[in-house]
């Protein structure tokens, strides 16, 4: 794409209208697809980027901006594929581990649109990065109740465990309490902090090196709109998809959480023995500093996880160095010091029972409860200021994922001590197990699969009801009469018929998520209360020592504790066998990275060890490529995007300079941006926001199917050519078999909008709106207007550097 385009005589520039040159930019929706498949060619070309995302052509039209005769009347297309940045390598099936991490951001970015509340605005994502850092020590406290408690203080002190354990014969101290020299609990408990210091360590490395690869792309440097169009998207703002700084700072916080958690969990059993024995007094005082020095820690944490840290309004480019080095190593020096103080010789000190992990666990449960309600009553108070009937679940949508991450988090925590626990016990009881708090979670498991299995009765009676009633509307559709007397082509199938319908009636259930989320959290919230409660009232597993007088209640706390404990450990197993089986199996790992597609869109906001936020690279990627390309030809671009790709779309259109975005269509199909995204992130996505987007964009058509359980309608009001929506598409194409459709038209669903001759249709209207008044390219030395943006990068695409790559590439 040179600057100026040259006739084949002098030299001198081209006077072609500059409407002659058009680009349809396609951009991929969930799951993932190739060049070829976008394309429609089994020769692409790289035209741009890497292997991690990047642009393609087909090979013919590499030089396409070299032969604008050659594609009059139709669109260069050009595919921008991002499947990488999500389901590449095997590695990335490992962000299954930080699945509740990701849910918890996501509860970030659901706050409610509210007006004036700008406290409140703040309180919510206060309550929420609280609620991250809870996640962080409860999974680092597994880790210690692991390492520690099961391996280290109960089985290592325990001869029969010790003995059916071999690996743990060191540690292992004589009927008589004699031993080796790590045979002392304090020795053992030190040795045993490598698991959950690896495991803090692990996840700041996860941490940083994404941070390195996609919190660091700069975004296209825009100022903030100044029009008077109204209200607009924050997604719009110069400093939204560049979060290096926030992440930067959280990162050093939970990394530090960890460590004091570890610390915790090694200094607190040594000085609580150091006060009870009447030991020498300088251990004790060491014991008391060990304290102070710790709520020092903690209280350190807690105030820069409060300080947000994060400028949306401009590219904050800054990095808070005291903070990222000093916090993370004074909490790695008061561990080692903390490993010292417990190695400290004290030979009449025994291991006995279980460590202080019920009021661990405990705590955390009721720190993280009592946040969740906190941060439903602001979300409600949020909610009423500006309410929306289309907002999930009333402006409790954040709350409730909130919700469903500690739960995420407690069966993972409740599966892996478990599991351990059995593995170390074997058949017997030679040890206590882990906490009791955890025995009763895992009791509370069945009741909560007999409200999903309920839940799901439900949406299953709906379903069919709704596809009764669809029978009819699809015969309408079609243009059909359930006729006894017709016969031949002109008699409905009715299986045919129920095949649609059902097919409409299951895409229609996706608008029922609100409800099954909400109902979950709630009963989640109130077993969890339960099981907090009865831990702490009784200090027993649930059916433990009965005596018989309620023998059926007794039975059933038993039963219950049996199989949520083993229901907690398989889901845990699933869990890490969908891992490793993604780890080698390449469509494995494209299914789940359709879960981090739809979860890792948001940038890191609430918890630095969620999977990286793949929008912050590919946001600047269109946005770059937009901004080069119209501003080196001129001509009309068509942005064309699917699913997931059409709210990256909407992304990188918001950041394009006013003056370009007024030069770009906007083509969508089976889009999420109302239906989903509008419903459980309002303040992005919400009515105002995408009527921005419709005013801000030189024109917007959105196409969508009945049966498509993702993509929807816009709802925007608009009427003749201003309507985002067209009407619904008809899928199958055809009813039974015609002359254009011999055989039998598949139900797409969600897939191959292309298909439709509807799409085509659409492009070449959006193409023919675009103003062709659009400025010619700019004469090289001509200064740009002010405020306008310049790509650095867009002098260095021309066709002969197209051409290159493309060659380099292939």
């Amino acid at each position: 794409m040179a600057h100026e385009q040259h006739d084949g005589e002098g030299g001198g520039r081209n006077p072609r209208r500059a409407d002659e040159t058009a680009l349809e930019l396609l951009v991929h929706g969930v799951g993932g697809t190739t060049p070829e498949a976008m394309l429609d060619d089994p020769r692409t070309v790289r035209i741009s980027g890497d292997d991690t995302s990047a642009l393609f052509r087909r090979v013919t039209d590499r030089d396409a901006e070299k032969r604008p005769d050659d594609y009059r009347g139709k669109p260069v297309p050009e595919a921008y594929v991002w499947c990488n940045l999500t389901s590449g390598n095997g590695s990335r099936a490992l962000w299954l581990l930080l699945l509740p991490f990701m849910v918890v951001n996501l509860a970030h970015w659901m706050r409610p649109n509210a007006r004036q509340k700008p406290k409140a605005v703040r309180l919510y994502g206060l309550l929420i990065r609280f609620i991250g850092l809870t996640l962080t020590v409860l999974l680092v406290a597994a880790a210690c109740e692991v390492a520690l408690d099961l391996a280290a203080w109960q089985c290592a002190g325990t001869v029969a465990c010790a003995e059916r354990h071999s690996w743990l014969g060191f540690l292992a101290a004589g009927p008589d309490g004699s031993g080796g020299w790590w045979s002392q609990p304090g020795r053992r408990l030190a040795l045993a902090a490598i698991v959950p210091t690896a495991l803090t360590t692990l996840l700041w490395y996860l941490s940083h090196r994404t941070w390195s690869a996609y919190e660091s792309q700069r975004p296209l440097p825009h100022e903030p709109d100044a029009d008077d169009s109204g209200p607009t998207s924050a997604l719009g703002k110069p400093g939204f998809w560049y979060g290096r700084r926030l992440v930067a700072r959280l990162r050093a916080a939970h990394t530090a959480a960890g460590l004091l958690t570890v610390s915790a969990a090694v200094g607190t059993s040594a000085a609580r023995y150091d006060r009870g024995s009447g030991g020498p007094a300088l251990l004790n005082l060491l014991g008391w500093i060990f304290v102070g020095a710790l709520i020092a820690g903690a209280a350190t944490v807690v105030v820069v996880v409060a300080r947000r840290g994060r400028s949306e309004n401009r590219l904050d480019t800054t990095i808070d160095r005291t903070v990222l080095r000093a916090l993370p190593r004074g909490a790695l020096a008061l561990l080692a010091l903390t490993v010292l103080y417990a190695a400290w010789s004290r030979p009449g000190w025994q291991s006995a029972g279980r460590l202080p992990g019920d009021t661990t666990f405990g705590g955390i449960a009721l720190v993280q409860g009592a946040l969740v309600l906190c941060a439903a009553l602001v979300a409600r108070a949020l909610y009423r200021t500006a309410p929306d009937r289309r907002t999930a679940l009333r402006g409790l949508g954040g709350p409730a994922t909130a919700m469903l991450a500690c739960a995420l988090g407690g069966v993972m925590t409740g599966g892996v001590a478990q599991r351990v626990a059995d593995w170390l016990d074997g058949t017997g009881h030679t040890i206590a197990g882990p906490p009791v708090l955890l025995t009763w979670q895992a009791s509370v498991i069945p009741p909560l699969l007999v409200v999903l299995a309920v839940l799901g009765a439900y949406l299953a009676v709906r379903a069919l009801r709704m596809k009764r009633q669809e029978v009819a509307q699809v015969l309408r559709d079609y243009d059909l009469h359930d006729d006894a007397d017709l016969q031949g082509e002109h008699r409905p199938d009715h299986a045919r018929t129920e095949r649609i319908a059902g097919t409409r009636a299951r895409a229609a259930l996706t608008d029922r998520a609100p409800m099954m989320i909400g109902a979950v959290g709630a009963v989640t919230l109130l077993l969890g209360a339960l099981a907090v409660a009865g831990a702490w009232a009784t200090g027993k597993v649930p059916g433990a020592a009965a005596d018989g007088t309620y023998p059926i209640v007794e039975g059933a706390a038993e039963a219950a504790q049996a199989l949520g404990s083993w229901l907690v450990g398989l889901g845990f197993i699933l869990l890490v066998t969908s891992g490793r089986r993604a780890y080698k199996d390449a469509s494995a790992r494209r299914t789940i990275g359709i879960l981090w597609d739809v979860g890792t869109f948001w940038p890191r906001a609430a918890h630095p060890f969620a999977p990286p936020c793949y929008a912050e690279r590919a946001v600047p990627d269109l946005t770059w490529r937009m901004a080069g390309w119209t501003r080196a030809t001129g001509g009309r671009l068509v942005l064309s995007g699917h699913s997931q790709g059409s709210v990256l779309a909407a992304a990188a259109a918001w950041q394009l300079h006013p003056a370009v975005r007024k030069r770009v269509a906007l083509l969508t199909y089976g889009s999420p941006l109302e239906r989903l995204y509008g419903r459980w992130f309002p303040v992005h996505f919400g009515p105002s926001a995408l009527a921005s987007l419709h005013r801000q964009v030189d024109c917007w058509r959105n196409l969508y199917r009945r049966t498509d359980p993702i993509g929807g309608p816009i709802g925007l009001p608009g009427d003749g050519a201003e309507q985002v929506d067209h009407p619904a598409l008809l899928d199958p194409l055809a009813y039974g078999r015609t002359e254009r459709h011999p055989l039998p038209a598949p139900i797409l669903g969600h897939s191959d909008y292309q298909a439709d001759p509807v799409f085509a249709g659409e492009r070449a209207r959006l193409l023919a709106r675009l103003r062709p008044e659009v400025p010619q390219p700019r004469p090289e030395g001509e200064p740009l207007a002010e405020g306008e943006p310049r790509p650095d990068g867009a002098a260095h695409e021309s066709g002969e550097a197209q051409g290159s790559a493309g060659r380099s590439s292939g």
